[in-house]
């Protein structure tokens, strides 16, 4: 009877944080023990560590008489999932001396099935950054995981598909001359090595997808077209209202492909985030991310939390765009907590044991009918709703978050007569992203300029306006007149500048004019929608 150790991970917030497995046996009745704050998850994995030994040909721990205790350290974090079932089982074999290898700088994560086989698991890609940054030079993991894990350079992946291959790479044979390695080998007689997995290459993919909506499709609604722009060349919020059945949600899903591509940190940071709240369909997101919940979704499912904080929806749609449609259907809690991430794009998440800080720099896109009915300030369609329902529904959304989306779009009914036209064919949305690349480029070049690591004028704080916006002097008089009838904010005022801003980058302009003042003025709200 002897102690072995191993090494596991699992997540914390959006990082990782390297687990030691250690195991003790030692004589007495028979008891397995996991120790180091195991949630639920992980003190089930004694019963499928024991059934995967047992399948893969060694004795279950629950056959023998002796105590097995299995320390998670640090024991102060609490361990959840079953992603460390395969660290437990290979120092369980290391203790009892069926097999041996040297268990240093070597990772091993996944959740055993009762056979032997590895299930994939959550979180892996900064797992595997924390573990190179650790000094590990081997992970292996299950199949499944094996390509995301692989975006990390400078480690060597093993896409693993069951306990067995991960025995027989390490070339362990048994101390025990009574045991048949052979019998444990089958027909093969020479232990099967495992391949590295290569270096995933990240392939950007076509956005010319006939599938997708093209800014064409969508008849007439100019106006709401070029408030988009504006918005994904400066990575403004916006919000569109109107009647229903006016292509509101339309020009939502149309704007996603208008966004420039991703920058290769950009990927794995968000690859990352989706892999470890266990949304990740593919082993890379190569697209800036598009979350659009519905409008029951929860406080929680839009902030994010538990008792280790996972991210929300707002965190999901970092790098991309949180799309809200039915904008003041959502509980007033929910659209209340958009304040922090639309001012400092980030949000805070406060447990007993600590402060967790998600990063939450999306564009919002938020569309939403006038009345609950759909029908007020219609001339042809007579609104139902009662005055106190109509109050109710525009109070649901608060003036600090009108004050903080840049742009109030009207898309109105379109005639007839335009719906009937002929589609021409033209790919309008490959022009408009064309513009928004140039525009991006131009703002990456004068904040580099500037010294600054933000990317979009949206980021800019007060002290980049002074700095960067470069206001001609009619522009300046009437900014400060309009701001006066209209009883701006300051925030509202500065938002207006960076809004403006946009304008000028996506017209070439390196001065900001009354012209652009004007349209950016003529995008914030006329009353409180």
């Amino acid at each position: 009877m002897s102690f072995a150790k191993t090494f596991s991970a699992q997540t914390i917030g959006l990082g990782a944080k390297i687990i030691d497995v250690e195991i003790d046996l030692s004589k007495g009745l028979n008891n397995f023990t996991i120790v180091g704050l195991p949630d639920k998850g992980v003190g089930e994995s004694k019963d499928r560590v024991s059934a995967s030994v047992k399948n893969c040909g060694f004795i279950s721990p629950k056959s023998l008489n002796q105590k097995t205790v299995v320390s998670l350290a640090p024991a102060d974090i609490k361990k959840e999932g079953p992603i460390f079932d395969v660290a437990i089982s290979l120092a369980y074999l290391l203790a009892s001396e069926e097999i041996k290898f040297d268990s240093k700088k070597k990772l091993f994560l996944g959740e055993l099935s009762l056979d032997g086989n590895l299930r994939g698991v959550n979180g892996v890609l900064p797992i595997v950054a924390e573990a190179k940054a650790r000094g590990f030079t081997e992970v292996f993991l299950p199949k499944d995981n094996a390509r995301e894990a692989a975006l990390v350079s400078g480690i060597t992946i093993y896409g693993v598909n069951n306990l067995k291959e991960i025995i027989e790479h390490l070339n362990i044979k048994p101390k025990d001359a009574n045991r048949d390695f052979e019998k444990f080998l089958g027909e093969k007689k020479v232990p099967k090595k495992l391949e590295p997995q290569p270096q995933t290459e990240i392939i950007l993919e076509d956005d010319t997808d006939e599938t997708h909506i093209d800014f064409s499709e969508i008849k007439g609604q100019e106006t709401a077209k070029r408030g988009l722009e504006i918005a994904a060349a400066g990575g403004h919020n916006i919000a569109m209202y109107g009647p229903p059945g006016t292509g509101k949600t339309m020009l939502a899903k149309a704007f996603a492909h208008i966004l420039p591509s991703l920058s290769f940190d950009e990927i794995l940071e968000i690859t990352s985030i989706h892999s470890i709240a266990g949304v990740l369909k593919r082993d890379i997101i190569t697209k800036s991310p598009v979350r659009s919940p519905h409008h029951t979704a929860s406080y929680v499912s839009i902030v994010g939390g538990g008792t280790i904080p996972k991210p929300g929806e707002i965190t999901l749609a970092h790098r991309g765009v949180l799309f809200l449609d039915e904008f003041p259907e959502f509980d007033r809690k929910v659209i209340d907590t958009l304040r922090e991430p639309l001012e400092e794009s980030e949000i805070s998440i406060s447990r007993a044991r600590g402060t967790v800080t998600f990063p939450a720099n999306f564009i919002l896109i938020a569309a939403m009918n006038p009345c609950p009915c759909g029908n007020f300030g219609s001339k042809t369609k007579e609104c139902i709703c009662k005055p106190t329902d109509l109050l109710r529904y525009q109070r649901k959304i608060s003036g600090p978050i009108i004050d903080r989306i840049d742009m109030w779009v009207e898309v109105s009914q379109i005639n007839y007569e335009k719906l009937s036209e002929k589609d021409e064919g033209k790919k309008e949305t490959i022009k408009i992203k064309e513009r928004v690349i140039k525009a991006r480029e131009v703002q990456k070049e004068r904040f580099a300029k500037a010294g600054r690591k933000i990317k979009t004028n949206s980021e800019m704080s007060s002290k980049d306006l002074s700095k960067i916006a470069d206001l001609e002097d009619k522009a300046k008089e009437i900014l400060n007149t309009s701001a006066k009838k209209l009883d701006l904010s300051a925030r509202a005022y500065h938002r207006i500048i960076k809004l403006a801003r946009t304008i000028a980058d996506l017209e070439g302009n390196g001065t900001i004019n009354s012209s652009h003042i004007l349209e950016a003025l003529q995008y914030r709200p006329k009353r409180n929608q």
